[in-house]
């Protein structure tokens, strides 16, 4: 049989009264450490559940918030790209404008060239405004789709454009201008070159020759007088930017960086052109044309950045509401769970206070115990 300790009524009665006390200070004091009033199930089982199915909810918002936030960041990418583009756009719109501005078909082919070079950059910069490997301006395989509830029954799809082939139709439908090329024809004159003109078989005196472009711009002329030579013929085409001639073996070549037209008024000899090729901006429509692609290409660039500002908006409309939602049901589950601190902090100072009584009344109770040793 056990050995046991026999302990009077009033003993036991405070020794349990210390022990509830102790309990109860640890409880509380378990509150303060942990800031909860509900820590498990035990505690509380409704308030403990429902709490963690608010907290559950919340870090489930939570994880979706940071997606947006990269969102936001991909649709900004894209803006700051569409923004590039259309400064680069208005760059190429001034090249055609300074086309237009002057008759010369050398410099003409020069803004075409950069014109071109403007072109390029666009596209590179198209393919540079992606965020983490996607790129709403790339085209095919960088659609966004942006989830805004824990479900997924609440969603953003967004459609990328391609702008990295400029000349696509379904994109900024802007294609790369021709470049001129220079190219020769040769005229048959029998002579020297100090042979007067009106001594040969093909002028005479009183014709007019004309040199024009493609723009059939007059870009020089010359009367044949008396005392006009070949010389003077051969000085004709030299004195016109972009094009040259030289008369050797009774043969006059002419070169030009363009397509030049040399015609009689008397129709003798016959008319006959440089086989030069002729750049992207060499006729008055040509530049036109351009200037029309352009104003699409504009209009279009204004259209999808109002697109992806709508989505932005949106996007970010949906980051604030799911952030003040975190909130609200951190806060609903912290209304159920959470301790006021003051309240337990004073429980504490009581049970302290009842702790040292009910040590005292032990005390008490054991010193009444201890009257049988008088007997003795």
């Amino acid at each position: 049989m056990a050995d046991s300790i026999n302990l009077s009524s009033a003993v036991r009665s405070n020794l349990n009264a210390l022990q509830a006390t102790s309990n109860m200070m640890t409880s509380v004091q378990e509150k303060l450490s942990t800031g909860k009033k509900v820590n498990s199930a035990l505690d509380n089982p409704n308030s403990f559940f429902t709490a963690k199915g608010l907290e559950n909810r919340a870090n489930d918002l939570s994880s979706l918030l940071d997606d947006m936030g990269q969102s936001v960041q991909t649709l900004k990418a894209a803006d700051k790209g569409i923004e590039a583009i259309s400064d680069l756009v208005d760059a190429a719109k001034a090249k055609a404008n300074q086309a237009s501005q002057t008759s010369s078909q050398t410099e003409r082919s020069q803004y075409a060239e950069e014109y071109n070079e403007l072109l390029t950059q666009i596209e590179d910069i198209a393919k540079d405004s992606g965020y983490k490997g996607k790129n709403l301006l790339g085209g095919t395989g960088n659609d966004l789709s942006v989830t805004f509830n824990e479900d997924g029954s609440s969603s953003l799809g967004i459609s990328s454009v391609d702008y990295t082939d400029s000349s696509s139709s379904t994109g900024l439908n802007l294609s790369d201008l021709a470049t001129s090329s220079s190219g020769t024809a040769t005229l048959a004159v029998t002579g020297t070159a100090g042979t007067t003109l009106d001594s040969t078989a093909n002028f005479a005196t009183g014709d007019v020759i004309t040199l024009t472009d493609a723009n059939g711009t007059e870009v020089a002329s010359l009367e044949i007088e008396d005392d006009t030579t070949i010389s003077d013929l051969e000085a004709l085409y030299d004195d016109v930017d972009g094009a040259s001639a030289e008369f050797a073996s009774n043969t006059l070549t002419v070169t030009s960086e363009f397509q030049l037209t040399t015609s009689s008024s008397d129709a003798t000899p016959a008319d006959f052109t440089t086989n030069g090729t002729d750049s992207g901006f060499a006729s008055d429509t040509d530049i036109d044309a351009a200037l029309s692609k352009l104003k699409g290409a504009q209009d279009t660039l204004r259209s999808q950045a109002s697109t992806f500002g709508t989505n932005l908006s949106i996007v970010q409309n949906r980051q604030d509401f799911t952030n003040s939602m975190i909130n609200t049901l951190e806060e609903g589950a912290g209304k159920l769970t959470l301790a006021d601190t003051n309240e337990e902090g004073a429980n504490l100072l009581a049970l302290q206070t009842q702790q040292s009584l009910a040590s005292t009344s032990l005390s008490l109770a054991a010193q009444a115990d201890q009257n049988v040793l008088r007997l003795f």
